[in-house]
C-alpha cells in the first residue's frame, strides 16, 4: 500500500495560500500646499475679505498753482469656504470575527480616508490656479503674458519658455527668488531629451548656474533649469483644447512657475474652517464600526501677477 502521495491526500492540501500582508498601493506626492498662505483669521463666517490700495500718482508742479491731491485706487479680495468634503467606512461584526484581515482592514480606514482627502485638496489648490486665470487669453499683466501654449513642435515646453516665464515675472515686480515649477511629468521628459539641455547637464561647473539636473526628492524634485526648482505633479488640471494668439492645444496640461518667496508673495491662499477629523463610532442597530473623516476648507488665486501658466501638449511622450 502507497504511503502519503498528493495524489492521494488531497483534503490533506491547501490549494490556495492567502499571505498575512496585503498589497499597498502606490502613492505619489502631494506637494501643492507647501506653497500656499494659509489664512488663520476665520473665527466665524463664511467670507474674509482683504482690502487693497494701488499706488500713489506722479504730477507735475507748476509754480503759483494749487497742489492736487489724489486719491489712490482701492481693491478687495474675496475668500470664502467652498469644499466640504468627507470620507467614510463601515465594518460589519460579522466581518470582523469571520476576516482573518479585519484587523488590517481597520487599520486602513483612517490613513486612506486622510489621504483621498488631501488629494482632493491638491487638486482643488492646483484647479484654482487654473481658473483664476481666464481662458484664451494671454492674461497680460504690465504688458506681458501670464497664459500660453508652449512654443516647441506639438507644443512642448521649451527653453525659451521658461526665459520668457521669467521675463514676464520680472515686468510684474515678482521677487526673483526661490523660484518653482510645477510641471506635468511630460514636461520633464521633453527637457531631459532636448539635445540643446541634454548638452548643458554636464559636471562642468560651467553650466551649473544655468542648469543642473538632480534625482527625485520625497517632493518630486526633478531639475533646476534658468532658476527654476521642477517638480512634476499628476494633480495638474487638464485641458481639452484651447487656442491662445492663434496656437491651439489639445489634450493638453497647465504647468505653473512662481515665485515661493515666503509671505504675502505666496500665489494662492487657503484656509480650513475644518481640519481632517476623524470620527468613529458602534452602530449597534447594523451591528457594525463606523469610521469618519471629515474638513472644509477653500483655496483661491490670490497674486495672479505670481502665476505663469503654460499649457503643453501631453502626446510628446513617445516610445
Amino acid at each position: 500500500m502507497a504511503g502519503f502521495m498528493t495524489a492521494n491526500t488531497s483534503n490533506l492540501m491547501r490549494t490556495n495560500l492567502w499571505s498575512r500582508t496585503i498589497k499597498e498601493l502606490l502613492l505619489d506626492d502631494l506637494i501643492a500646499m507647501k506653497w500656499v498662505r494659509i489664512l488663520s483669521d476665520f473665527p466665524d463666517g463664511q467670507t474674509i475679505n482683504i482690502p487693497s490700495i494701488g499706488e500713489a500718482q506722479q504730477d507735475d508742479y507748476v509754480e503759483g498753482q494749487a497742489i492736487k491731491y489724489n486719491s489712490m485706487a482701492t481693491g478687495n479680495f474675496t475668500f470664502s469656504f467652498n469644499q466640504y468634503k468627507y470620507s467614510a467606512n463601515a465594518i460589519s461584526e460579522k466581518f470582523k470575527r469571520d476576516s482573518f484581515y479585519a484587523q488590517d482592514v481597520i487599520a486602513a480606514f483612517v490613513p486612506r480616508q486622510h489621504r483621498v482627502l488631501m488629494e482632493g485638496v491638491e487638486t482643488v489648490i492646483l484647479a484654482q490656479i487654473n481658473s483664476g486665470q481666464t481662458t484664451s487669453s494671454l492674461n497680460n499683466i504690465n504688458g506681458q503674458a501670464h497664459r500660453w501654449v508652449a512654443q516647441g513642435t506639438s507644443q512642448a515646453l521649451t527653453l525659451q519658455d521658461l526665459a520668457a516665464a521669467r521675463y514676464s515675472m520680472k515686468k510684474a515686480n515678482v521677487p526673483m527668488r526661490d523660484m518653482v515649477g510645477i510641471v506635468d511629468p511630460s514636461v520633464i521628459y521633453t527637457l531631459q531629451t532636448q539635445t540643446n539641455l541634454i548638452n548643458l547637464i554636464t559636471p562642468d561647473p560651467k553650466w551649473q548656474k544655468i542648469t543642473s539636473d538632480a534625482s527625485e526628492t520625497g517632493f518630486k524634485f526633478e531639475m533646476n533649469v534658468f532658476g527654476f526648482d521642477l517638480y512634476s505633479s499628476n494633480y495638474l488640471p487638464t485641458i481639452s483644447s484651447e487656442t491662445i494668439s492663434g496656437t491651439t492645444v489639445t489634450t493638453g496640461t497647465c504647468n505653473y512657475f512662481f515665485s515661493a518667496a515666503p509671505g504675502d508673495t505666496l500665489p494662492v491662499v487657503g484656509a480650513f474652517r475644518q481640519m481632517p477629523t476623524v470620527y468613529s463610532e458602534f452602530n449597534k442597530d447594523l451591528q457594525q464600526e463606523e469610521y469618519l473623516t471629515i474638513t472644509e476648507y477653500g483655496f483661491k488665486l490670490y497674486r495672479p501677477e505670481n502665476i505663469i501658466n503654460i499649457l503643453t501638449a501631453t502626446g510628446v511622450v513617445t516610445f
